[in-house]
């Protein structure tokens, strides 16, 4: 009876503080701020909050039926380490806490992407780990998970809250965030946390909150449907069905493979099908390497299997690796599974009422909606496994087009699961929301791939983001500004598009990197429209863009040189958001002139930019005369130095009307200013 009574006692005398989950030890407070936060405690508690800095206690009651209370709390300037301790009759301590700069840093893969992984890895990566010790920066990574309501929960990743950079949580952390960390917190001498709060392959209207996306031009319809099953999770599912259903009668229609659109009568997977007229390729293999480099739409692909006597009625696993962008997958026929994300490894369990001895068929239908395409894994990714025994799927398939991607709506995506990252609002109810309360400087932002093909509803799209989150963040905080130092006559931060300082929260986004094969003249790249998409964002209070068109590669999604993105994205913060005077960007267009058969861009300068560098050879240009057909042209820099002038010229265009600048998937671009940073794709025209 006595341990009993000593347990009660004890459990009785153990802390109850309950804080926001993204408060803990090492974490970084957005400096000069004062934080209105909620949190719980026994109930009916007197719970003290002394904070290291001031030594001051306040005390505050936890409510007697909730145990929920209030407290302010006052950040002082950048500084520590401090800790704060919570005591409701056992003391709860957060130590090692920063006063500092704290940036949400959100997106896909890109943002993503750690300095090393089996997936992308950094430029130089082996020297970056080793040398990312930096006690100044502390990180927190978010964990992959999706809702269909607001969550305040926050979801731990592998650095368990907030961590201190080390060579071991750096490694698997963003190299975006982690490279614009190390930047900023260098050059303004104090501590800077990031969030990392990203996933691959998603759609921005993931990110984006159900009551915000139902004013998005092509989401209204479905969302309402969505908001009047009251959230309820059956009848989600029931709404997806019904989407699903009416969208593969559309679309799936055109796949010759299926019968009446159905995947589960694929005619293409037959066992017995005649394979006279389809052709043969090497797999694992990206579509931007060879012949479909150019073409999206609906693949078939078989393989032959011969299966071992004794393997013969036995449960199977067939490892496809990852499929670009999705697959549905037939064994013997009959399908076995199908994944909707690019970049999730396909392993599927094979009944053993399926496997026989001797010849067996594998059927992948691969939908590929832009991008890649393909089977993109490795070798050793392809197999059928029986236990520790394994078969080769990598070499030749057989293969066929089915349907093309132009021959499709492109404003006509499927449907996602319910359960989905690509389901609309998933991603901001269960990784953003959770964060509202946290006081931030700013956001970083890499997105837009997964949206390309969609360039006018992402133009809308995004800037219904970037107001989202500017609105709901910090709302129960007071963040003072940044003190910066007074501007100076011409100082270069100065110029037409200045941003006149405000509450807005700073929004900084990474304009698209080329891609896919490089050609000259492409007046419909998805890609490109895409950028343009982006770069209208600017039109916001507080959105800076990076240009990032000069650092791609044609065969990589995942470009290596990430140091240069956190550099540039710092240099907007340094510039923009701390008064720095380095520039971060180059002159905008202005306007166009025609004047003896020659296009004359001016250009005007922009807050941060410099002037452009001279050159006589510029790459990328291409110009239009009346009918509209493009050309390959001529360029170089004339003019002085704060309106800068680009002439632009062709032989075969004697009356110019129309130029576009970095206008392809993966222009060739050398069109810089005098500190090396890129001038971003634009147009004249509008067509």
């Amino acid at each position: 009876m006595l341990f009993w009574a000593v347990s009660i006692v004890a459990a009785a005398m153990q802390a109850e503080v309950g804080l926001p989950g993204w408060m803990t030890s090492n974490m970084v407070l957005q400096q000069q701020t004062v934080m209105h936060l909620k949190a719980t405690a026994k109930r009916g508690a007197a719970v003290k909050i002394t904070a290291s800095w001031d030594g001051q206690t306040t005390r505050v009651k936890a409510d007697k039926q909730t145990g929920a209370f209030d407290f302010d709390l006052r950040v002082p300037k950048a500084g520590g380490p401090y800790t704060l301790t919570f005591d409701d009759g056992r003391k709860l301590v957060l130590d090692n806490v920063m006063a500092g700069e704290v940036w949400f840093c959100s997106g896909q893969s890109n943002m993503e992407m750690p300095l090393h992984s089996n997936w992308a890895s950094v430029g130089n990566w082996q020297q970056e780990v080793k040398d990312a010790r930096h006690p100044l920066v502390r990180l927190f990574q978010v964990e992959k998970t999706v809702a269909h309501t607001p969550q305040g929960k926050v979801p731990y990743g592998h650095t368990k809250g907030w961590a201190v950079c080390t060579p071991e949580m750096a490694e698997s952390f963003s190299a975006a965030a982690y490279f614009f960390a190390r930047e900023v917190s260098q050059k303004l001498g104090v501590a800077v946390g990031v969030v990392n709060s990203s996933w691959g392959g998603t759609p921005a209207e993931s990110w984006v909150s159900h009551e915000r996306l139902r004013g998005v031009t092509g989401f209204e319809e479905f969302l309402k449907k969505i908001g009047d099953t009251g959230f309820d999770e059956a009848k989600i599912e029931e709404v997806y069905q019904e989407e699903n259903a009416a969208w593969q009668q559309r679309v799936f229609g055109l796949d010759k493979g299926l019968a009446d659109g159905n995947t589960q009568r694929a005619l293409w997977a037959a066992t017995d099908l005649s394979e006279s007229d389809w052709q043969t390729m090497e797999q694992p293999v990206r579509w931007s390497t060879n012949e479909f480099a150019r073409w999206d739409g609906i693949v078939w692909f078989r393989r032959v299997v011969d299966v071992p006597a004794a393997w013969a009625g036995r449960d199977v696993k067939l490892c496809l690796g990852e499929v670009d962008d999705q697959d549905v997958t037939y064994w013997n026929g009959e399908r076995v599974g199908t994944t909707n994300n690019w970049n999730n490894k396909r392993q599927y369990n094979v009944p053993g009422r399926l496997v026989k001895a001797g010849r067996n068929v594998v059927t992948v239908r691969v939908f590929d909606t832009g991008g890649e395409g393909g089977f993109l894994g490795k070798v050793e990714d392809m197999q059928v496994q029986n236990g520790t025994a394994s078969l080769p799927l990598s070499g030749a398939w057989r293969y066929k087009k089915s349907a093309s991607k132009n021959d499709m709506p492109s404003n006509d995506p499927q449907p996602k699961r319910p359960n989905d990252s690509w389901f609309p609002c998933n991603l901001y109810n269960a990784m953003v929301a959770p964060f509202l309360d946290m006081p931030i400087r700013g956001f970083l932002w890499y997105q837009g791939c997964s949206n390309v093909g969609r360039a006018t509803q992402y133009e809308s799209l995004f800037q219904t983001l970037i107001l989202d989150w500017q609105e709901r963040f910090n709302r129960n905080a007071e963040v003072a500004p940044y003190p910066k130092p007074a501007p100076q006559q011409g100082d270069r931060r100065r110029g037409f598009f200045q941003q006149q300082d405000s509450k807005v929260l700073p929004f900084y986004f990474v304009q698209l990197a080329n891609y896919l094969t490089r050609r000259d003249v492409q007046p419909n790249s998805g890609w490109a429209f895409l950028r343009e998409s982006q770069r209208k964002a600017l039109q916001l209070d507080g959105v800076g863009m990076m240009v990032n068109i000069d650092i791609g590669e044609a065969n990589d999604i995942h470009p290596k040189n990430k140091q240069e993105v956190g550099r540039r994205l710092a240099l907007l913060a340094l510039n923009r958001t701390y008064g720095q005077e380095e520039p971060c960007a180059a002159p905008e267009f202005y306007q166009m002139r025609v004047s003896e058969g020659k296009a004359v861009l001016t250009f005007r300068p922009t807050w941060g930019s410099d002037a452009l560098a001279q050159n006589a050879d510029i790459k990328g240009f291409t110009i239009a005369g009346p009918d509209h057909r493009w050309h390959v042209a001529k360029a170089h820099t004339e003019g002085e130095r704060f309106m800068s002038r680009i002439v632009v010229e062709c032989p075969e265009v004697p009356y110019p009307i129309a130029v576009r600048y970095a206008w392809a998937d993966n222009p060739e671009t050398n069109l810089v200013t005098q500190s090396g940073l890129p001038v971003g794709p634009f147009r004249t025209d509008d067509w």
